[in-house]
C-alpha cells in the first residue's frame, strides 16, 4: 500500500521560511516524478512544483518560482518543498503527490497517489 505522509506546516510570519516534508513508502521504485500542489477553501487544487526522479528536472509554478525549492533524497523516500520569502496568498492545505510514470507533470491528473495534506498559513 501506497501511502503519502507530509509533515513541515505551520504559521509564519509574511517573509519568514518553511521546509515542507513527505514521507513515501509501500513503491517500489523511485525512479518517477513527483511534486507538490496546494489548495485553498472553494478553489481547485492547483500546481506548485515537481521533480523528476534525481532532481535535475524541476518545473515551478510561476507564482513561486524564485521563491520554492523542490528536492528529493531517495535514500530517504522523501520530498521537500522549501518556501522562502513566503506570502498570505501562499497559505494553504499543501499537498505531495507521485507519478507511476518518469516525466514531470504539472497536471494533477497525472499524479496517482496523494498525501493527506498539510496547512500551510502566512499572516501578514
Amino acid at each position: 500500500q501506497v501511502q503519502l505522509v507530509e509533515s513541515g506546516g505551520g504559521l509564519v510570519q509574511a517573509g519568514g521560511s518553511l521546509r515542507l516534508s513527505c514521507a513515501v513508502s509501500g513503491m517500489t521504485t523511485s525512479n518517477v516524478a513527483r511534486g507538490w500542489f496546494r489548495q485553498t477553501p472553494g478553489k481547485e487544487r492547483e500546481f506548485v512544483a515537481t521533480t523528476n526522479w534525481n532532481g535535475d528536472n524541476t518545473d515551478y509554478a510561476g507564482s513561486v518560482k524564485g521563491r520554492f525549492t523542490i528536492s528529493r533524497d531517495n535514500a530517504k523516500n522523501t520530498i521537500y518543498l522549501q518556501m522562502n520569502s513566503l506570502k498570505p496568498e501562499d497559505t494553504a492545505v499543501y499537498y505531495c503527490a507521485s507519478r507511476i510514470l518518469t516525466p514531470i507533470a504539472t497536471r494533477r491528473e497525472l499524479y496517482k497517489y496523494w498525501g493527506q495534506g498539510t496547512q500551510v498559513t502566512v499572516s501578514s
